[in-house]
């Protein structure tokens, strides 16, 4: 009888086959793994029939000669996916088994009806052929009664008609089942490469929501007692817990969190979240993790340092909480242009491990890695969504969530937290966006309830009247020469000031020189970088030395910074309110001021940034600002829909397709048009240098980040003729191919006293770039 094997291991020679796993293992491992990943939301029996099906084309002659090194490119997935189209009549499963490699395609009616061996063949022309002479059914049967001779015996209810969802909450239970399989599938193919003596993947031991939130309550009673911070503000805290406290022990999953800056936030939605966790955490399906969404890196150091130092106090492993954002370039699966071949990478760290999939108690993200995942195709980024079944998750600064992307998102969350997965969702800002507004947009009937959060923080607690801090002074009714704001700059000892454009922060900066305490702070200076000038603004308001700090957006949302005055350029009103939120922060002055002014050369990085600061113009011009108000942003997010689609249309029509692959292309909460480039500040100079020497791969990439700042592409698509081009090395020994998202600056195009990166490269005058 021939022996069919699923994978070889990598270190032995093509003729020792003595550690190479047998096919008939590696299908019933996977669709073991994969049936109980999906077990969480009702689908193990259908994963558990995708995990049997995903490499029924190994069972082909021709892969077993790939396999000896023999044959090459070969289509092990399509056959799979047929049966589960052709004889199962199931949609969402036959996309699944073919997308295990190549990511999810197109789920329409008009693709399904394609989906045929002699379509397959057409592309490709010999993966589905165990000899040329055999007839397409013939080897379709064969193929099969091999797996079935091997002992797995495929399973599952046909379906009565073949169809495909039109919706977004109908898209998303085709990825968690996806990623059921897909994580199934890396795991076992990891465990099969392994080699003699290496560990295996270590367990995680979960969330321990009782002993966590013991931790907490610690913490909280001992910043409850520090006399640094005014009596006033520590009750406004205290009260924002308690409310928390008692959310928590409510059923429902949908909820919004609207409180003012400084009033504790990040600390009150852990709260919560430990507390529903351990109230359920002896039911018969707990909150397995909790996962918080943050939209900016700056905010993601600071959360991940509090929680870590946190939880490391209290005795937890440094995997209780991990770290987890998304490299821009290259990412995980997309360069391997679809014709991977099941052969996983080789183990490495814990955290690297427990990151590839959010095998982790609490995991602290960006909001474009959990977002852009919910909406991907690629099996790398859908891989972790399986976790997120009744899970917690804490998505804070949600005004940064993008008009257009707004009702897809609210679908795709809404189903996350319907019975059927169980998750429970925090929508958490001070400047509380209207989306019940759009709740009619959201809703899929039978899918998802629309979108009717409730709000932790009872109106009683008057959180916003009591958190009172900051006089506005509005700048509005005419427009202000920058010779006025350098003069506002110059006449106070403490100011930060904060503009819209990189340009503009440089073109003060160099305006102001020579004056005491000038900073400058935009992200032309790379993270570690603006991580030390953050360290000595702080140590100068500290200390009631000169500090004048001339910056962009980049020290809005999240950062701790407390100015007595605040000079803000017109933006979208929740920018100023973030801006006001640097202003008197700690409320340890009677009230600080906050100056709103509308630039003579007034500017915008992008349309949308410039239509949201016009409407926040208008509404000033028709009756004023109240930036203590709620009911004040939610107008201006009611006004700013009016004049903005809610969702992209061609979004919009790829999603009513099922379109995966340009669902995923659409769905962006950055401008793609931008490169890395890294700057000689620090550790950079060295990463640099091995670029050079090198070549750069993932782990450069990672250690690289910290030196790193964003160039935009010019409108024809170039980019500055002295940017470094570099290669990428992939694995596997594959020949170095272009890094097109990664560049090196040269020693003369980053000024570490002030200015950072220059757009010029530092041969010219950088200030007129």
């Amino acid at each position: 009888m021939t022996v069919f094997y699923g994978h070889t291991n990598p270190n032995d020679p093509p003729h020792d086959k003595s550690r190479w796993q047998l096919m008939k293992d590696h299908a019933l491992n996977v669709a073991d793994r994969a049936r109980r990943n999906a077990e969480a939301f009702g689908e193990g029996p259908r994963a558990e029939l995708a995990g049997q099906l995903h490499d029924l084309g190994k069972y082909g002659e021709l892969f077993q000669k790939r396999l000896e090194g023999k044959e090459r490119g070969l289509d092990h997935w399509s056959v799979g996916a047929f049966f589960a189209k052709h004889h199962y009549r199931d949609a969402a499963l036959a996309l699944v088994v073919q997308g295990h490699h190549i990511g999810l395609q197109q789920g329409n009616k008009d693709a399904l009806d394609e989906f045929t061996l002699e379509s397959l063949k057409a592309s490709h022309p010999l993966e589905l052929r165990l000899t040329e002479s055999e007839p397409h059914v013939t080897n379709f049967k064969l193929l099969l009664s091999r797996l079935m001779a091997d002992g797995v015996t495929p399973v599952g209810a046909r379906k009565p008609e073949l169809r495909s969802g039109q919706g977004a909450a109908e898209m998303l239970d085709t990825r968690m089942l996806f990623s059921a399989l897909v994580d199934a599938d890396y795991l076992d193919t990891e465990d099969a490469m392994r080699l003699d003596g290496t560990l295996p993947r270590p367990v995680n031991k979960g969330l321990d929501a009782a002993r966590a939130l013991c931790a907490l309550e610690a913490k909280l009673s001992g910043l409850g007692a520090n006399t640094d911070v005014p009596e006033e503000t520590r009750q406004l805290r205290a009260d924002l817990m308690q409310a928390c406290r008692e959310a928590g022990l409510e059923h429902d999953r949908l909820w919004t969190l609207t409180a003012p800056t400084g009033s504790g936030k990040t600390f009150a939605m852990l709260l919560f979240a430990l507390t529903r966790a351990a109230a359920v955490q002896a039911s018969g399906q707990p909150i397995r993790r909790i996962v918080v969404v943050l939209p900016f890196l700056s905010i993601l150091d600071q959360t991940v340092e509090e929680y870590r130092n946190l939880f490391s106090a209290a005795g937890f492993p440094p995997e209780f909480v991990l770290e987890h954002h998304s490299l821009a370039g290259l990412r995980s699966d997309e360069s391997q242009g679809g014709q991977d071949d099941g052969e996983a990478r080789q183990p490495g760290p814990d955290a690297r491990l427990f990151v590839q999939n959010w095998d982790a108690p609490i995991i602290i993200t960006t909001s474009v890695q959990l977002l852009e995942s919910l909406h991907a195709n690629r099996p790398g980024a859908c891989r972790k969504l399986h976790r997120l079944a009744h899970s917690v998750i804490l998505m804070d600064e949600v005004q940064t969530l993008p008009v257009a992307l707004a009702v897809p998102t609210l679908k795709t969350l809404s189903r996350l937290t319907s019975e059927k997965y169980g998750a429970v969702v925090v929508m958490a800002t001070a400047t509380q966006p209207a989306f019940d507004t759009l709740s009619s947009e959201v809703l899929e009937a039978g899918l998802n309830d629309g979108w009717h959060p409730r709000e932790m923080a009872p109106p009683g607690l008057r959180l916003f009247e009591r958190s009172r801090r900051v006089n506005p002074v509005w700048h509005l009714d005419e427009s202000v020469e920058w010779s006025a704001v350098q003069y506002w700059v110059r006449a106070e000892p403490q100011v930060l000031s904060i503009v819209n454009m990189r340009k503009h922060a440089l073109e003060l900066v160099k305006s102001l020189e020579g004056i005491p305490g000038l900073r400058h702070m935009s992200t032309y200076l790379c993270p570690a970088h603006r991580r030390t000038i953050l360290a000595g603004i702080r140590a100068d308001l500290k200390s009631g030395a000169d500090v004048r700090v001339i910056a962009t957006q980049c020290v809005e949302a999240g950062v701790d910074l407390d100015f007595p005055t605040v000079l803000r350029a017109l933006g979208p009103l929740d920018s100023i309110a973030q801006a006001a939120g640097r202003c008197n922060r700690h409320k340890k002055r009677p009230s600080g001021e906050l100056r709103v002014f509308l630039p003579s050369d007034e500017q915008y990085p992008t349309p949308a940034y410039r239509r949201a600061a016009q409407v926040a113009l208008t509404m000033y011009r028709a009756g004023g600002l109240n930036l203590d108000d709620p009911a004040t942003f939610r107008r201006f997010y009611e006004q700013l829909w009016r004049y903005e689609s809610t969702h992209l249309e061609v979004l919009r029509q790829a999603v009513e397709r099922q379109d995966y692959p340009e669902v995923a292309a659409l769905y962006r909460l950055i401008n793609n048009d931008s490169v890395n480039v890294v700057v000689p500040y620090g550790e950079g100079r060295a990463l640099i240098n091995k670029a050079r020497q090198d070549g750069i791969d993932r782990h450069w990439m990672k250690r690289a980040q910290l030196y790193t700042v964003s160039v935009f592409r010019g409108r024809d698509g170039t980019l500055p003729a002295h940017l470094e081009p570099v290669n990428y090395r992939p694995r596997g020994g594959a020949l170095p191919q272009p890094a097109p998202d990664w560049y090196l600056a040269h020693d003369g195009s980053y000024d570490e006293h002030m200015f950072g990166y220059l757009p010029d490269g530092g041969s010219a005058d950088p200030f007129n770039q």
